[in-house]
């Protein structure tokens, strides 16, 4: 039986609570078992985040599902944990992943007018429910990059938002106001007076796509104005490789793969950990 959990009760908890409990995104069994290390030390719910690129590299939904859910027996994984499709693209997308095993799922319509994209949400939100997997839905467009995933940056709509969460019965929405995936260029600038209108206005768990690089004073205000989940990638992967490439830079006789990436296995459980301090969601569990 697995032991993944949806994400609804720990957004709801983290909402109450005024924390925000991190997605981390994975790319293998490393990067899983190093997320799952730091959230178990720290006590502290976690959501595993996959994109569809990632999902693939690594062998396909049921792959990745079957992986997380054996390290969670064998690493006896205690603290809430919800395996999460990052922008899924169809409602085929989020079908396959639900039926491998995810316990939850992003629907991305954003780039669609907002009828096109409430009405593909409805139908995964069914789909979901029924299965108990919780559904994350976009209004508006986070800017960057990330896996493939494009967009300039599109500020939602307060009406949009309030048809989103009131027409489809989302878990959590990403309300895309200023971050972007990937690098910033100099400090963001975030909408906080629009988040706190939308959170008010909706009442539900706010997401905070492009969390790597937002200043904590940044990322405080955002917790207090609705946010309850914050996505984690582009750090993770500038600390691994920093990590990895100082340790071949400085011992060329390695050749051992495990000695080679265990320097990124340890920034990631660094950073992971230090990341959900800040977000409040350490001894949450």
């Amino acid at each position: 039986m697995s032991r993944l959990v949806s994400m609804t009760d720990m957004l709801n908890k983290a909402k109450e609570g005024q924390y925000a409990v991190g997605q981390f995104n994975i790319n293998n069994l490393e990067w899983t078992q190093a997320v799952l290390t730091a959230a178990q030390e720290n006590n502290s719910p976690v959501i595993l985040g996959v994109s569809e690129g990632a999902g693939k590299y690594m062998g396909g939904p049921t792959v990745v599902a079957a992986m997380v859910n054996a390290l969670l027996d064998s690493m006896d994984i205690t603290v809430p944990v919800a395996l999460h499709l990052d922008h899924g693209s169809s409602f085929a997308s989020c079908k396959e992943a639900i039926d491998a095993g995810y316990s939850s799922v992003m629907i991305d319509g954003s780039h669609s007018p907002i009828d096109e994209n409430i009405e593909i949400t409805k139908e995964v939100v069914a789909y979901a429910h029924e299965r108990g997997a919780s559904v994350e839905a976009e209004v508006g467009t986070v800017g960057g990059e990330e896996d493939g995933v494009i967009g300039g940056v599109q500020y939602a709509d307060l009406e949009e938002c309030k048809r989103m969460v009131s027409e489809a019965d989302i878990d959590a929405l990403a309300a895309a106001l200023g971050s972007v995936h990937g690098t910033y260029d100099g400090e963001p600038q975030l909408g906080f007076e629009e988040m706190a209108a939308i959170s008010e206005a909706t009442g539900a768990p706010l997401v905070l796509h492009g969390g790597s690089g937002i200043p904590e004073h940044q990322v405080k205000m955002a917790i207090e104005r609705g946010h309850a989940k914050i996505n984690v990638n582009t750090e993770l992967q500038q600390q691994w490789t920093a990590a990895v490439r100082e340790k071949l830079n400085t011992d060329d006789k390695v050749y051992d793969p495990r000695k080679v990436i265990k320097p990124g296995f340890d920034a990631i459980v660094k950073t992971t950990k230090e990341t959900m301090d800040m977000f409040g969601s350490s001894n949450q569990a």
